[in-house]
């Protein structure tokens, strides 16, 4: 695969690593009234970009460019995500991509991750194995952060699948501008909403969504 491609294909839905079934907190949030149509869910994207996924982007990007170690960078995730729900969640889909990655990159020591690491920390050794460059492993975080929850918001609300396209059109110069950032320095932004929602969601009867 090109690095073009596999930047594609990391941030393909369809990836077989869990993703489509967390929500990213959006489920929560719109359990409480806080989406409840576009211009509350384009709110909500833009704030969990800015905060989660610019973190997360960051971490990756580091793992990725040889920065920081994967034990490393599982204790800078670990440190940067307040809510045990919220840690949960990334190291479930954590384990799902390096499933993924171990019939891909077979060559590469998936070894030092461990059984669950955060998902940014796979994220950056599967961009490393496949030759992407730090900016595109944080691009594909940031943007897999954002259609995640965009998706989920979609079939939570029965919103219009071309509206929901569209916002995301609309996100792709921020999802640019993050991924920069992300790529030069470690972030430490955080978000107590997202963390709070996160908790909630776990206490949840019957979700439709694991996030």
């Amino acid at each position: 695969m090109t690095n073009l491609t596999t930047l594609l294909t990391l941030s393909d839905s369809r990836l077989p690593t869990g993703g489509h079934v967390h929500s990213g907190g959006v489920e929560q949030a719109v359990a409480e009234g806080l989406v409840r149509d576009l211009p509350t869910l384009r709110a909500f994207l833009r704030r969990r970009m800015r905060t989660h996924g610019l973190v997360a982007a960051s971490v990756a990007a580091a793992v990725c460019a040889g920065r920081l170690s994967t034990q490393e960078a599982d204790r800078e995730i670990d440190a940067r995500t307040p809510a045990p729900a919220a840690r949960q969640a990334s190291r479930t889909q954590g384990r799902g991509l390096v499933r993924l990655a171990r019939r891909v990159w077979p060559d590469t020591d998936w070894q030092p991750l461990g059984a669950t690491p955060h998902l940014a920390v796979a994220a950056g050794v599967a961009g490393a194995a496949g030759g992407t460059p730090p900016e595109h492993t944080a691009l594909s975080v940031i943007y897999t952060t954002m259609t995640g929850s965009a998706t989920a918001a979609q079939r939570l609300l029965a919103l219009d699948p071309g509206d929901v396209a569209a916002m995301t059109f609309h996100l792709a110069p921020l999802c640019d501008q993050l991924a920069g950032e992300a790529a030069k320095e470690l972030c430490e932004l955080s978000d107590p909403l997202l963390d709070v929602l996160a908790q909630r969601h776990s206490q949840r009867e019957r979700p439709l969504f694991a996030s």
